[in-house]
């Protein structure tokens, strides 16, 4: 096992009448990343002599990195996957999170130490571990993420981008911009007596977490049932089973598949116990003889990683480049996850929806400086033609050729989750907020084209108003325009979230782009 480093930081529906929003295209990345120091300048319109030198040097620049490309290595061969790690405040997601990268040679013994003492002085010595994935004073000081962590790993036959997302309710928005990027899940739940309980029922993050995930296009998710060395568990295979019985039918709801789309495994994050090393396995320090209910014949959490399937890449599609998050290091370098395409040095590309016309002088996977990225990977993108602070959430890279629609309206099929309690009815009018892969925008429902009740299957076309468990087709409109694409399109930018006041009330995909700009 191998790590490489750490970076700071559908559904529930199915009916006879329409298809359920769920299926098998999954795919989605990150906040913020390592700067890469970088040099580019921008033409302008009219040079001066020293402007011309300027333009020169830029020419240069774009030259060298077309040549480079040539020279530079092709990515690892193994297959990669984006694995977000969810659940309830205080599950252990962090922890698990510090414990994977410590267990694949990520974080060394003296960082380990130093973490360790910080952590005690702090009075919060169980959360050292936690300490490697949350390098914030805020984080630290609390013990809560709030913003999502990333980091990469590596198994023997795959590669991973670690994203551990926030589970306090208030950073909803954060967990799914990370969730968005994923394409594999981790659904952490703490078998500590009343934990699990407190975070399955209504208002705790479980629910809302393993939904949004499924909505954003996890379609393989991992239960990992963490804190089973806790003394009111004690690895108790009764606790893991009553979990797990509890937990299936409300996943099965969201629109998992039990039988090929969820795994259970019982873990302790803090003692790394069934991560790496069998639990039942003797001669390992994750041994522990109460656990000799889970089989060898029965994978550790790193066995399981290494046998997921990576999800269908759309290589041949326009490329399509979310963009999360740009800084400028002698130059300027936006961040994002490839979602279709393929991304090379030397592209002329276009920034939607702003339309910056830019040039990529290089693409780096973790650290490494590649000749190409395919879908599914995370880059660092060097770029010329653009300034830092022409670069932010919901930004997408495109060829100048194919550019993706900047969409002002559009026709969506919205299942509808649970209301607000002082707003129990959506009608024509109703304002509120639309995430889609990186994006984030006022919204405003403009008419109800259709509706279907899930339990009756009754139609009704043009409802005056829809309430709980019901399908919706309505038409939206967006307060400024943003990018997206038709789901029969590109199922990872046609899909996309309502929330309202901090909660998600809706979870759709786009049927019918109406407008764009």
């Amino acid at each position: 096992m191998e790590t490489l480093r750490v970076e700071p930081k559908e559904s529930c529906w199915s009916d006879e009448v329409d298809e359920p929003i769920e299926e098998t295209e999954t795919s989605t990345e990150p906040p913020a990343d390592t700067p890469v120091s970088v040099t580019g300048v921008a033409a302008t319109a009219s040079p001066s002599p020293g402007a011309t030198t300027d333009v020169v040097s830029a020419k240069a620049a774009a030259k060298e990195a077309a040549a480079a490309a040539s020279r530079k290595a092709a990515p690892d061969s193994r297959p990669h996957l984006n694995v977000v790690f969810i659940g309830h405040v205080d599950a252990g997601k962090s922890t698990t999170c510090g414990n994977i990268l410590y267990l694949t040679g990520g974080v060394d013994e003296r960082t380990i130490e130093k973490y360790e003492k910080e952590a005690k002085e702090k009075n919060r010595e169980s959360w050292f571990l936690a300490f490697v994935m949350d390098i914030n004073e805020e984080e630290r000081q609390k013990g809560k993420t709030v913003e999502v962590g990333r980091a990469y790993f590596s198994t023997p036959n795959r590669r991973f981008t670690l994203l551990d997302a926030p589970g306090h309710k208030a950073f909803v928005p954060n967990m799914i911009e990370g969730a968005a990027q994923a394409d594999v899940g981790v659904l952490i739940i703490s078998a500590r007596k009343g934990e699990f309980e407190t975070g399955f029922e209504k208002g705790g993050q479980t629910r809302e977490h393993a939904l949004l995930a499924k909505t954003l296009g996890v379609n393989q998710l991992v239960v990992a049932v963490n804190k089973m060395d806790e003394p009111t568990c004690g690895w108790s295979q009764a606790r893991f089973e009553e979990i797990e019985k509890k937990l299936t039918p409300f996943l099965k709801s969201c629109g998992f598949n039990p039988a090929k789309d969820l795994s259970f495994i019982p873990i302790s994050g803090l003692q790394g116990q069934n991560l790496k090393d069998h639990v039942s396995r003797p001669g390992t320090k994750a041994y522990d003889p109460r656990a000799s209910w889970y089989g060898t014949d029965r994978p550790s959490l790193f066995e399981l990683f290494d046998s997921l399937s990576p999800p269908d890449r759309k290589e041949d599609d326009p490329l399509r480049v979310p963009i999360l998050d740009g800084y400028k290091d002698n130059g300027v370098i936006a961040l994002g996850k490839v979602e279709a395409g393929t991304l090379t040095p030397g592209m002329n590309c276009i920034l939607m929806p702003n339309k910056n016309k830019v040039k990529v002088l290089g693409v780096y996977i973790e650290d490494d400086e590649v000749a190409y990225a395919k879908p599914g990977e995370n880059v660092r993108i060097k770029l010329l033609g653009v300034e830092e602070d022409q670069l932010g959430n919901g930004m997408m890279l495109c060829p100048v050729a194919d550019p993706c629609p900047v969409v002002s309206s559009f026709v969506g099929r919205l299942g509808i989750v649970e209301l607000l309690e002082h707003r129990p009815l959506i009608t024509a009018g109703y304002s509120c907020v639309l995430h889609a892969h990186t994006a984030r925008e006022e919204v405003t429902l403009i008419k109800l084209l259709e509706v279907v009740d899930k339990k009756t299957k009754r139609k009704k076309c043009n409802p005056q108003f829809v309430k709980n468990d019901c399908m919706v087709t309505v038409e939206i409109s967006l307060q400024n325009p943003v990018c997206l694409e038709e789901f029969e399109k590109m199922a990872q930018l046609g899909r996309f979230t309502l929330r309202d006041e901090g909660k998600t009330i809706g979870i759709g995909r786009v049927l019918q782009i109406l407008t764009t700009s």
